[in-house]
């Protein structure tokens, strides 16, 4: 039974490695896409990521302050 165990991590480990090489992509993908969401978003409800934009930056802008 250990043997089984050995060959199964052996064989896995190609694979692992596969995913680990697909996740940098697989990133820049959901990035993207979460980027393509907020722009549609934004152009069917211009008010409401207006106002969303200005609370950010006020929040940043009170945390953040140079003084």
């Amino acid at each position: 039974m250990p043997q089984t165990n050995h060959l199964h991590r052996a064989t896995s480990a190609p694979q692992r490695s596969a995913r680990a090489e697909n996740r940098p992509a697989q990133g820049r993908r959901m990035a993207h896409d979460a980027w393509q969401y907020l722009r549609e978003y934004a152009q069917e409800k211009p008010e409401v990521a207006a106002v969303w934009c200005l609370a950010i930056g006020f929040v940043l802008g009170w945390k953040l302050k140079p003084w």
